[in-house]
């Protein structure tokens, strides 16, 4: 009996811990898993807010879509938000000398609380002195189309973070590089979207002509922007406002003709990133695969006389360049050989004759010889008692 107790209880454990591990390993955390992306209309406030609302706009701008155009939002892997620069004319809207928020409200209901002022500080990236000068610097507009961000809410004396999507129309804070930082209707600091590889599950009631394909992500620019081209809601035409502005010194721009009924432009794919100045560049794709080019090393300091000279069109080419059909960057391969030494052949031509040294023991006050003397016959005879010139008349007398 004690044996099958011991046996029924180990059975029970192992059947505890295989549902402990389906139910908390079933990859909820992986890169196929659904994140919750709250919607949020353009008075809503949200979870958690920060604040009271500061917007001083509610108006609609004109719709990316018009509407009923389609509220089904497509299944969460086929999603992919458009990327929009921030300096992009038309991103975002406004009226006219009037700003979308009001700075000053802003800056009273977080210095009122100083665990807020902590929290919105940590949340926006700076420090909590210089929350007044953060916020004065932003320029006050409203959307234009529904965008992506990541929000952060106030919750038990800190900051929490969701994602989630704006309604075109909501009042935002941007700073000088085109980016939201500060949601107007509850004052919560905002940042770029974070990266999410799996699919994203809508948490909310989304609003007339929604849709999830349409939804922009703003990329800031590298550069300041010292003033943002914005559409007047109002009556759809061009407005120049200053960075850090409330539209006091809004200019009319009727030199613009882009139509601002359009949605804003996505930008084009980024192209891939180009290689470093201070790495070697990768070689093309069309270099052909090099053929070892091999420089040979002679001896002989020169060559023989009756050498003729090597031809142009058979000197190897030089290791320090590719072949002229070869683009440039194209790797080569060389090698370098010194043969061992060894006879020189023989030449076909015959020798050249020797010239003999002069006699420098000769002694130097001899006579010339005249340039027109006879040369000797060649059958002269010789032996004892020959006498070439014959015999002399001396001779004969006696």
């Amino acid at each position: 009996m004690p044996s099958t107790l011991r046996k029924i209880a180990t059975a029970a454990a192992v059947l505890s811990v295989g549902a402990f591990a389906a139910g908390c390993g079933g990859g909820a955390n992986g890169a196929d898993s659904e994140q919750d992306l709250n919607l949020q209309p353009i008075a809503a406030q949200g979870p958690d807010p920060f604040t009271e609302s500061t917007a001083e706009s509610t108006s609609t701008p004109t719709p990316a879509l018009p509407p009923g155009a389609g509220s089904a939002t497509p299944a969460p892997s086929f999603r992919s938000a458009r990327t929009v620069t921030g300096s992009t004319p038309g991103l975002y809207g406004g009226t006219q000398s009037v700003a979308s928020c009001d700075v000053e409200k802003q800056i009273r209901f977080l210095g009122g609380d100083r665990a807020k002022t902590r929290a919105f500080a940590d949340a926006a990236g700076i420090d909590p002195g210089s929350i007044p000068g953060f916020l004065r610097g932003l320029t006050p507009v409203v959307l234009r189309a529904d965008t992506r961000v990541t929000n952060h809410g106030f919750r038990d004396g800190s900051a929490t973070s969701f994602q989630s999507v704006l309604q075109a129309g909501t009042a935002v804070l941007v700073d000088d590089h085109g980016a939201p930082r500060v949601r107007c209707a509850c004052g919560n600091p905002l940042k770029p979207p974070s990266a999410h590889q799996g699919g994203w599950k809508d948490k909310g009631t989304p609003w007339p002509g929604y849709r999830g394909d349409r939804v922009i992500v703003v990329r800031p620019t590298t550069v300041v922007i010292n003033t943002l081209i914005i559409v007047n809601v109002t009556n759809n035409t061009w407005i120049e406002r200053r960075s850090g502005d409330d539209g006091q010194h809004d200019k009319r721009r009727p030199d613009i003709h882009i139509d601002p009924t359009k949605p804003p432009v996505p930008e084009p794919p980024s192209p891939s990133p180009s290689a470093s100045p201070s790495t070697s560049p990768s070689p093309s794709p069309d270099c052909p695969t090099p053929t070892p080019t091999v420089t040979v090393t002679e001896t002989p300091a020169s060559p023989p006389p009756q050498s003729a000279p090597a031809s142009p069109q058979s000197a190897p080419p030089s290791p320090q360049s590719p072949p002229a059909s070869s683009p440039s960057g194209c790797p080569t391969a060389t090698k370098t050989v010194t043969p061992t030494p060894s006879e020189p052949a023989p030449s076909s031509s015959p020798p050249s004759p020797a010239v003999p040294s002069p006699d420098t023991s000769a002694p130097s006050d001899l006579p010339s010889l005249p340039s027109d003397m006879p040369s000797l016959p060649s059958d002269m005879p010789s032996g004892p008692g020959s006498d070439p010139f014959g015999p002399s008349s001396e001779s004969e007398n006696v």
